[in-house]
């Protein structure tokens, strides 16, 4: 199985599931427990009507029930939610979202095993508002994780065959779409082993890699905001909030011009 294939095979014959059953065994667990850390301190910042998650990792982080959002939805889960969250089954390259209707959108290794990252990133503009906020999480390839993707009995393996695309090449893509880059986060620096034990003694690594703010994490985590140019002023329009979700139908997604390489 390819990283291009991952996701897009997930949705359809359940190869997800080898990637939420590694993120629940060492070194995947670690990893994750360090990220829903970090969004605990990210998330509750939030506030607005909707956060939509894409893509499911086995659990929604706690932290997104504390921000100050009105409705959470998750899109492409086949598994059990936490109350107050509302699964919704969809292809994470057409969503059935309204243009410009979420405030926020959270992506855990979301691209990491997409068929279509350019195409998710493309749909994550569409469906924010403007001044919206992403939350991005990925494999750093410029890491001790990126270096064992080079031994070839992992290169087939989840989650080394990933595409682990870097944080500068993201903040590019970002960019391109108008989006500000606010804040980059590198973590666990320490190396993917499998002993939990030798993981936990090594983890003196991730507190002098974040000390010293060192790019050479395992992973990365990047909050940005989309900014739109206007060329009149913004006036209040006093109607109530329309429904977030289309109709039976599918929103046509919008590609834009100068699309990401």
């Amino acid at each position: 199985m390819t990283a291009a294939s991952t996701l897009h095979g997930a949705e359809e014959s359940g190869a997800a599931g080898a990637v939420r059953a590694w993120f629940r065994a060492v070194p995947g667990r670690l990893l994750l427990e360090q990220e829903h850390t970090l969004l605990e301190q990210q998330l509750p910042d939030l506030f607005g009507y909707y956060l939509v998650q894409l893509g499911f990792l086995g659990e929604v982080p706690e932290a997104s029930l504390a921000a100050r959002i009105r409705e959470r939805l998750v899109i492409g889960v086949d598994g059990p939610v936490p109350g107050g969250v509302t699964p919704v089954a969809a292809h994470l390259t057409r969503l059935p979202i309204r243009t410009d209707s979420v405030d926020a959108v959270l992506l855990t290794h979301t691209l990491d095993f997409a068929a279509d990252p350019h195409q998710v990133l493309r749909e994550v503009d569409r469906i924010l508002i403007p001044e919206g906020r992403l939350i991005l999480i990925g494999f750093n390839s410029l890491s001790l994780w990126g270096l064992r993707r080079l031994w070839p009995p992992s290169r087939k393996r989840i989650p080394w065959n990933a595409r682990f695309i870097g944080a500068l090449r993201i903040q590019d893509w970002l960019r391109l779409l108008g989006f500000e880059i606010e804040l980059t986060h590198y973590l666990m620096f320490s190396p993917p082993l499998r002993r939990e034990g030798v993981m936990r003694r090594l983890a003196f690594l991730d507190r002098l890699g974040t000390r010293c703010c060192l790019p050479l994490g395992g992973a990365y985590m990047i909050r940005a905001v989309k900014r739109v140019a206007r060329l009149t002023p913004i006036e209040p329009v006093w109607r109530a909030k329309p429904r977030l979700l289309s109709g039976a139908r599918a929103v046509e997604p919008t590609t834009r011009i100068g699309a990401v390489e």
